[in-house]
């Protein structure tokens, strides 16, 4: 089976849990994990399974604008490393071919560490879009915490996150 694991990340907190999701996955698949920015849409297309997750801004998935606020909000270092503020995993969704209900995805996100009426989630809209894009998740939307805005990521979240990635492995196996 193969994987592809998506991220968007704007303080590098996004980007840790992706990688550990692949971790996961690979105990069953092949993993490409990737920036939003830099999926193929053959590797989209050949993926037995798509895995995208992103920030939690403005109680959603980011969108440009708030991307390009959160990035003029920062000192350039603390955002070196973010994935393109014009391409997340929204614009991933609406570049992908149509799911047609046999593609198989998960969404996650990372948001603060406070009830998900405060702060809503990112991986609930994701999963909205891939749905309404034809694909099928395989499990629930999931959140992963940061303490602050910025992170650093809750204790645990990580280890939490590569036992997910194992789970996903198990039960996305394609059907012919």
């Amino acid at each position: 089976m193969r994987a592809v694991v998506a991220y968007e990340s704007l303080f590098g907190n996004t980007r840790q849990v992706a990688e550990a999701i692949g971790d996961g996955l690979r105990t069953g698949c092949q993993v490409d994990v990737v920036p939003t920015d830099k999926v193929s849409p053959e590797a989209a297309r050949e993926a037995d399974l798509l895995v995208v997750g992103g920030p939690t801004q403005a109680f959603r998935a980011s969108s440009r604008k708030t991307r390009e606020s959160a990035i003029r909000s920062e000192k350039p270092e603390a955002t070196a490393n973010a994935t393109s503020a014009e391409f997340g995993a929204r614009e991933l969704i609406g570049s992908l071919p149509p799911g047609e209900g046999r593609r198989r995805a998960a969404t996650f996100d990372t948001r603060m560490d406070k009830p998900r009426i405060i702060t809503g989630a990112a991986s609930k809209s994701l999963g909205r879009l891939l749905e309404r894009a034809g694909y099928r998740l395989v499990v629930p939307p999931e959140s992963f915490l940061v303490g602050e805005y910025r992170g650093p990521l809750v204790a645990g979240e990580l280890a939490r996150a590569r036992d997910w990635g194992a789970r996903l492995a198990s039960l996305a196996v394609p059907t012919a």
